[in-house]
């Protein structure tokens, strides 16, 4: 049976879903990686031994700490599988030279979490072009060229979720307000994330967003703009965070200023923001996730692609092209299945909008 394309998985879906699989003369497919189509799914059986090199930027932030504890933590799951992993860097130029060593050490497939996606998009096409597949994580690069395969999170479904959760506990509040704490304005994912929201709340006309200030996903960025807030705002009724560990210095702000009138919604799902919902004893109720499990998810996808299998519970037996992670809301709950006293975080799911008037 040919190999299948990848350009024509990419962009003749149309063709697929009429049972056409598409073959071209050119492919940016790796040419070491055999085809799925007669590979069993992946498992957790041991298999083929596979060498996943990991590439992501510097643990600076808990949010890309528990991307490589997620990495690592996985990978060890799996008996035929080595990783070799870089020192995280925050230099593209650093990052590209490390990509580049793995390359050159002929690992069977990359994972790489790029510190600018579009800076790093050149190194992820040489390891295409040197037959490497490559799971890019969560930061996409500039060109589909550059990786076999895309997972990460939905920024606009954080703030479409978060909007939603926020919409239905202010409902019947007559002249609801809301304020913003958001993250780095000039990063696309930061715009999406306030895309999403502006759009959930157009939902609820009783609500209205009467400020927005951005931080830098830091605790002293977000206690500083977090006291702009609440000295511009003297009342309002819910905010919602971007980033829980922002969200650790605005929960500081607001205990200084003494201010509990509003519902707090974090993003992301620290622990801290978890351990604050369980406690139950400050302004924030929910969290939305951005599931750092999206690096163990990687280390699934590249293992599956270097035994050159498919996804288990899937009819395609080739790796999809991309995977967006859910933005589930989480909030406290009494009643957790075996046990009935636990006030633990779980997941909420979030209500549809309300139907056209």
């Amino acid at each position: 049976m040919p190999e299948t394309s990848r350009r024509g998985l990419l962009f003749g879906t149309a063709a697929v879903s009429a049972g056409a699989l598409l073959t071209a003369c050119t492919s940016n497919e790796p040419k070491k990686t055999e085809s799925a189509a007669n590979s069993a799914p992946a498992d957790d059986k041991p298999g083929k031994a596979v060498t996943i090199g990991f590439a992501g930027p510097q643990a600076d932030h808990g949010w890309l700490n528990a991307i490589n504890v997620n990495a690592k933590s996985r990978a060890e799951t799996y008996s035929d599988v080595t990783l070799e992993i870089t020192e995280g860097s925050n230099d593209t130029a650093a990052q590209i030279g490390q990509v580049k060593t793995l390359i050159n050490k002929k690992v069977d497939v990359l994972v790489i979490l790029p510190a600018d996606g579009k800076a790093l998009t050149q190194v992820g096409l040489e390891a295409m072009k040197a037959g490497i597949p490559v799971v890019n994580l969560d930061r996409i690069f500039a060109s589909p060229q550059a990786y076999r395969c895309w997972v990460g999170g939905d920024n606009y479904g954080m703030g479409l979720n978060a909007g939603h959760y926020i919409g239905e506990q202010l409902k019947d509040k007559p002249n609801a307000k809301v304020v913003e704490l958001a993250g780095i304005d000039n990063l696309e994912l930061t715009k999406q994330r306030s895309q999403g929201f502006a759009d959930a709340l157009k939902n609820y006309s009783n609500i209205k967003l009467v400020a927005r200030q951005a931080a830098d996903f830091t605790v002293e960025s977000g206690q500083a703009k977090m006291a702009q807030l609440l000295q511009a705002q003297k009342q309002f009724d819910a905010l919602w965070n971007h980033d829980d560990d922002q969200g650790v210095g605005a929960l500081r702000a607001i205990e200084q200023a003494g201010r509990d009138e509003f519902i707090m919604v974090g993003g992301a799902g620290a622990k801290s923001a978890m351990d604050a919902i369980k406690a139950d004893n400050s302004v924030i109720k929910a969290t939305v996730l951005y599931p750092p499990t999206m690096a163990a998810s990687a280390i699934d996808l590249a293992r599956a692609l270097g035994q050159s299998k498919g996804i288990s519970g899937l009819s395609e037996m080739e790796i999809p092209t991309s995977l967006t992670l859910y933005s589930a809301v989480v909030t406290p709950s009494p009643c957790v299945a075996g046990a009935p006293h636990s006030t633990a975080p779980r997941y909420a799911p979030v209500p549809p909008p309300p139907a056209p008037s």
